[in-house]
C-alpha cells in the first residue's frame, strides 16, 4: 500500500500552495507554545530526566529551526555521540550512536512517538513536523526490545492544539534551493477534537553536477477527547522523494582532492530513485485514576524505493581506475525494495507506595511484524584480466566525464528475496525512589521472535526462531538538589537478516552496555558527563571459504566519554555544547562482508571519529524595537576510518554556521543562514575509497515567515 498517484497529487497541491517556513521563528515558537492536550509517551513512567539512570539529549524544534535544519541527519550532528554512516547514495538515514551502527545494508532504525518506524526505505527523514528529537543513549533493550546498544533515537511529532494558530513561509538558497512549509493547528469540534497539518514542498538543486531532488510531504494529526479520562490521537505520514543515486567521488592514488567535489560520476539518464512512505499511528489513552493509565497503540508504515543507478565497482580486479587513474569502471543496478512494518502495543503505567518506597511501574506487551522485500538487478564489469573494452567495463572518464557515452548494460538478477520477521515481547520496569537520595531502576524484557527468508529465485526457504531476555538495572544517587550520580547496565540483541552459505539463518547480534555518569544543573544551565563501555558479538563478516556469503562471527567494542551542556548564559545568550571521545574497534579477526578485506583486532570501526564536538551560541536582542537573534555554531569531527580493513582515512573537518532572524512586524519574520561559512572541504561519510560523500561548500539561504 504505497503512496498512490492521487495521494501524491494531494500532497503536491497542499504543499505547493504554500510558501515556506524558514529556519527559525518566533511565530513557530508561538505555535508550539499553544497549550496542547496530548498523551504520555510509551515506554515512559513520568520520571524526570534528573532521576533517569542514563544520558538523554533532547533537541527541540526551536533549536532545529534556529539553525535552519531540514533533515534528521543534520539534526543529529548536534549531538557529538552520533556519527554519520554510509547513507546509501543519499537515499536513507544511517548513523551510529556511541560508535555502533546497525546493519549497513539497511537504514538506521529510529522511533516515532515510541513506535519502531525507521526500518523501511522511505528516504531521508525530513525535520518538518518534529516537536523534538530524543537521543536515548545507553541500554534501552529492556523496554524497546531489538536495537543497538549505543542508544535509540525517538522523534516526537507535533500534535494538535485547541487554539487556532499557524505559520507559512518560504526559503530560498544557493544551488537552486526552494522550500515551502505550512504548519497550522486548531479545533474542529469545540474543545473535543483538534487537528494539525504540517506540509512540505521542496525542489532543490545541489552543488553536485546534474543532481536535483524533489520532496513532497504532509503530516496531518488529530487529537480527540472521547471522555473525561479517554483520549485518541491519529498521525499520518505521507511522503514522496525523488533523489538521484549518488555515490560521491573516488580518491585517486590516495588523493581525496584529485577531483572537484561537484563531480557526479553516475548517469543523469538513470533518473531519480523514488522513495514513497505511507504511515499511520493510532493511540488510545485511558486514565484509570490519577496514578494509573492505560495506553494502547497501533502503527503501520509502508515504504518503497525504486530506481536505476550507475556506481563505481569496488573490486580491484575489475576496476580500471586503479591502473590508469582516470577510467572508472562502474556497475549498473536496478532496485525495487519494499517494506511493510506493523506494530501493536499495550502498556499499563502507575505509581504506588510499598514499604516506604515510591514505585513507578511500567508493564507492557507489543507485537512487531516486518516484511523486507528486495528485488535487485546488477551488472558488474568483467575482470581486467579479460582486457575488456571501455564499453564492456561501463567506464566513465573521471577527469573529463561524458554522460551517456555508452548505453546502459542489461543487469542480470542478483537478489529476489523476502525476509519476514515476527516478534512479540513483554516488558516490566520498576523505578523505585527511596527517600530524597536514592532511586533504583529494575527492568527486563522477554522477546520471542522468528524469521523466515524466502529466496524467490530458487524457492529456498530458511527459518530461524529464538527467545531472548534483556535485563537492565540502574541507580541514581542525588548528591544535592541539582547534582546526581548514576550507573546503569543492560543487555540487548538485534536480529540479523539473511543466511550463510549452508542456507542457515544468522544468529542475532548480542550486546552488553555499561554506563556511569554525573548530572548537574545550576543557574540556567544543565549538563551531563557520562563514561560508557559497549560490547557486541555475532557481527556479520565475510565467509573466507564461500565468496559472497557471510558468517555471524564478528566482535566489536566501544568505550568513551561524553559531555553535554545546554542552557542560558548571562547576557541572554543560549548555549549548546556537546563533546564526545569514542574509541570503537574490532575485537576479533574477521574478513569484512562488503569489501573482503582482512579486519584485525584493534582496527577502528568505519566512520567513527575519536573526537566530535558541537558548540552553538545564540543571543537575543532588540533591533528597531523588535526582537532579533544572532548566532553561530561550530561542529568538529576528527579523522575517521574511511574503508574497513585498510588504513584509508577521511580527514578531520571543522564547519562554521552563522544564522540570524528578525521579527519585522508582529506577524512577519525574516531569517538568514550561512552554512560552512569558511568553505571547508569535508567528507560526510564513506564506504570505501571509491565511495566518498563530499560535504556541501559554503551555502547561503534566506527565509520569510508569516504567522496567522
Amino acid at each position: 500500500a504505497m503512496l498512490t498517484r492521487s495521494s501524491i497529487g494531494v500532497v503536491a497541491l497542499l504543499a505547493s500552495s504554500v510558501v515556506m517556513l524558514p529556519g527559525v521563528s518566533q511565530a513557530q515558537t508561538r505555535v508550539e507554545e499553544v497549550v496542547v492536550t496530548g498523551q504520555r509517551q510509551a515506554y515512559r513512567s513520568g520520571v524526570p530526566l534528573q532521576s533517569t539512570p542514563q544520558s538523554i539529549t533532547v533537541i527541540s524544534a526551536e533549536t532545529l529551526e534556529r539553525v535552519g535544519v531540514t533533515r534528521l541527519t543534520d539534526a543529529l550532528d548536534l549531538s557529538a555521540s552520533v556519527a554519520r554512516q554510509n547513507n546509501f547514495g543519499g537515499l536513507w538515514d544511517s548513523f551510529a550512536i556511541r560508535g555502533f551502527a546497525g546493519d549497513e545494508n539497511l537504514p538506521s532504525g529510529y522511533l516515532v512517538n515510541g513506535f519502531n518506524a525507521g526500518r523501511g526505505f522511505g528516504g531521508p527523514r525530513d525535520a518538518a513536523g518534529i516537536e523534538r528529537i530524543e537521543i536515548l543513549k545507553g541500554p534501552n533493550a529492556a523496554l524497546f526490545g531489538r536495537g543497538e546498544p549505543g542508544g535509540s533515537v525517538n522523534l516526537v511529532t507535533k500534535r494538535p492544539a485547541f487554539e487556532a494558530a499557524g505559520t507559512i513561509g518560504v526559503r530560498v538558497g544557493e544551488f537552486d534551493f526552494y522550500r515551502g512549509e505550512l504548519d497550522w493547528t486548531g479545533p474542529v469540534v469545540g474543545d473535543r477534537v483538534a487537528v494539525r497539518l504540517v506540509a512540505v514542498y521542496e525542489d532543490a538543486g545541489s552543488f553536485r553536477d546534474t543532481v536535483q531532488s524533489v520532496r513532497r510531504a504532509v503530516y496531518p494529526s488529530v487529537f480527540a477527547r472521547l471522555g473525561a479520562r479517554t483520549t485518541l490521537t491519529y498521525d499520518l505520514e505521507a511522503l514522496r522523494q525523488e533523489i538521484p543515486f549518488d555515490r560521491g567521488v573516488p580518491s585517486i592514488n590516495g588523493r581525496l582532492d584529485a577531483l572537484p567535489r561537484s563531480r557526479f560520476l553516475g548517469e543523469p539518464g538513470d533518473g531519480p530513485v523514488t522513495a514513497d512512505v505511507l504511515g499511520h499511528q493510532l493511540q488510545l489513552q485511558h486514565d484509570i485514576s490519577g496514578d494509573w493509565s492505560l495506553l494502547i497503540g497501533a502503527s503501520r508504515r509502508d515504504t518503497d524505493l525504486e530506481g536505476f543507478s550507475s556506481e563505481p565497482e569496488l573490486a580491484a580486479s575489475r576496476q580500471r581506475l586503479f591502473t590508469d587513474g582516470r577510467s572508472l569502471s562502474r556497475q549498473y543496478r536496478f532496485r525495487d525494495y519494499d517494506a511493510e512494518h506493523v506494530v501493536l502495543r499495550a502498556e499499563l503505567s502507575g505509581r504506588f507506595m510499598v514499604l516506604g518506597g515510591e514505585h513507578r511501574l511500567l508493564l507492557g506487551a507489543d507485537r512487531d511484524a516486518f516484511d523486507n522485500s528486495q528485488f535487485f538487478l546488477r551488472f558488474r564489469p568483467p575482470a581486467l584480466s579479460s582486457n575488456p573494452s571501455a564499453q564492456q567495463g561501463y567506464v566513465i572518464d573521471v577527469l573529463t566525464p561524458v554522460y551517456g557515452r555508452f548505453p546502459p548494460p542489461t543487469p542480470p538478477l542478483q537478489t529476489n528475496r523476502l525476509d519476514e520477521q515476527r516478534a512479540w515481547g513483554v516488558y516490566l520496569q520498576d523505578h523505585i525512589r527511596f527517600g530524597d537520595r536514592l532511586e533504583v531502576r529494575l527492568g527486563g524484557r522477554f522477546d520471542d521472535f522468528e524469521q523466515t527468508g524466502t529466496n524467490r529465485a530458487t524457492g529456498a526457504v530458511t527459518r530461524f526462531g529464538d527467545t531472548r531476555f534483556s535485563p537492565q538495572v540502574g541507580a541514581v544517587l542525588h548528591l544535592t538538589s541539582g547534582a546526581s550520580l548514576y550507573a546503569a547496565y543492560g543487555e540487548g540483541f538485534r536480529q540479523n537478516f539473511g543466511a550463510n552459505a549452508a542456507g542457515e539463518p544468522f544468529a542475532p547480534e548480542e550486546s552488553r552496555s555499561t554506563e556511569i555518569g554525573l548530572k548537574a544543573s545550576w543557574g540556567g544551565l544543565s549538563g551531563n558527563l557520562a563514561l560508557f563501555s559497549l560490547q557486541k558479538t555475532n557481527v556479520l563478516a565475510s565467509d573466507p571459504s564461500n565468496a559472497g556469503f557471510s558468517l555471524a562471527i564478528g566482535e566489536a567494542e566501544s568505550r568513551g566519554v561524553e559531555v553535554d551542556l545546554q542552557g542560558r548564559l548571562p547576557g541572554e545568550i543560549d548555549l549548546w555544547l556537546s563533546w564526545a571521545w569514542v574509541e570503537a574497534e574490532v575485537s576479533k579477526q574477521v574478513i569484512d562482508a562488503g569489501t573482503g578485506l582482512l579486519i584485525r583486532p584493534g582496527d577502528r570501526l568505519i566512520n567513527i571519529p575519536e573526537h566530535r564536538a558541537s558548540l552553538q551560541l545564540a543571543r537575543t536582542l532588540r533591533l528597531a524595537g523588535r526582537e532579533a537573534m544572532l548566532g553561530g555554531a561550530v561542529q568538529h569531527s576528527g579523522e575517521r576510518l574511511g574503508e574497513t580493513g585498510s588504513a584509508f582515512e577521511l580527514p578531520a573537518h571543522t564547519l562554521v554556521r552563522l544564522f540570524a532572524r528578525w521579527s519585522v512586524t508582529e506577524r512577519v519574520e525574516v531569517s538568514a543562514f550561512l552554512d560552512n561559512a569558511l568553505d571547508e572541504t569535508w567528507y560526510a561519510n564513506s564506504y570505501s575509497r571509491l565511495w566518498l560523500q563530499p560535504g556541501a561548500p559554503r551555502t547561503a539561504s534566506v527565509g520569510l515567515r508569516y504567522r496567522f
